[in-house]
C-alpha cells in the first residue's frame, strides 16, 4: 500500500484534504498528516518567510519522509517557495498544493487575479505563476487581492463569516481572465465565486488530488 504524507498549516484543510485524497486517487493508502500552524501564523505576521521558516518547513518534511512516505504534499501556498528549495534533499517526491493550479492558471488569458486571506500567500502565488508564464513566453497582467478579516475568521473558525467576507468581495471585482484562489482553505467557495465573478475560477486542492494521483501511477509503474 502507498503512503502519502501531507503537512499543512491550517487546521480546516487538516481536516478535509486527507478526505480529499482518499476519494480522488482511486486506491487505498496510507496518510500521515502533520499540521503546523506557526508556518503560516508567522510569515503573515512578520511579512517574510524566514531562514528559521525554511529550517522549520525541512525538519517537517524530512519528518514526513521518515514515515516511509513514497510522496510527501503541502497543502499551504505559503510554503511553496521553500518547497522548491528543499525538493533535492528529500529522497521520494514532494508536491506543492499549487503546482498544478499555476501550470493551469496560465491558460485562460493574460489578466489573472490571486484572491488571499493570508498576504504571506500573494507573493509566492504571484511569482509561481508569473514563472510558468515566462516558461510558456506569456508577460501576465497580475492583480492582488487580500482579504485580511477573513483570514482572521478563519482563525477562529467562523467559517460563515470568512465565506460572507470572500463573496462581498468578489461582488465587486471587474472581470478577468482568470481568478486563482491562492489557499485551500477558500477551496469550497470555488463555484460560488465564479458565479458572482463570470470568471473562471481555479483553487489548489482538486488540482493538486489530480496530480497526486497521476504521481503515484508514476512511482507504481
Amino acid at each position: 500500500m502507498k503512503r502519502i504524507a501531507l503537512i499543512h498549516t491550517v487546521k480546516s484543510v487538516a481536516v478535509s484534504f486527507e478526505e480529499m485524497v482518499r476519494k480522488g486517487v482511486g486506491r487505498e493508502v496510507k496518510v500521515h498528516n502533520l499540521w503546523d500552524d506557526f508556518l503560516a501564523d508567522n510569515p503573515n505576521e512578520t511579512g517574510e518567510f524566514t531562514a528559521d521558516n525554511r529550517n522549520r518547513l525541512f525538519l517537517d518534511i524530512k519528518a514526513q519522509e521518515l514515515t516511509g512516505a513514497d510522496l510527501i504534499v503541502t497543502t499551504c501556498s505559503t510554503l511553496t517557495p521553500a518547497v522548491e528549495m528543499i525538493r533535492p534533499f528529500i529522497k521520494v517526491p514532494v508536491i506543492a498544493i499549487d503546482d498544478a493550479m499555476a501550470k493551469k492558471g496560465i491558460t485562460y488569458g493574460d489578466r489573472v487575479l490571486v484572491m488571499a486571506t493570508a498576504g504571506s500567500t500573494v507573493g509566492p502565488t504571484v511569482s509561481k505563476l508569473q514563472r510558468e508564464g515566462e516558461m510558456a513566453g506569456r508577460q501576465l497582467s497580475i492583480d492582488t487581492c487580500v482579504c485580511a478579516e477573513a483570514f482572521m475568521a478563519l482563525k477562529a473558525m467562523d467559517m460563515e463569516l470568512h465565506d460572507r467576507i470572500l463573496k462581498e468581495k468578489a461582488g465587486t471585482l471587474p472581470a478577468y481572465d482568470c481568478i486563482v484562489l491562492a489557499q485551500a482553505s477558500m477551496a469550497h467557495l470555488e463555484e460560488e465565486i465564479g458565479a458572482v465573478t463570470g470568471c473562471p475560477v481555479l483553487t489548489s486542492p482538486r488540482l493538486c488530488v489530480e496530480e497526486i494521483k497521476n504521481k503515484l501511477e508514476e512511482i507504481r509503474q
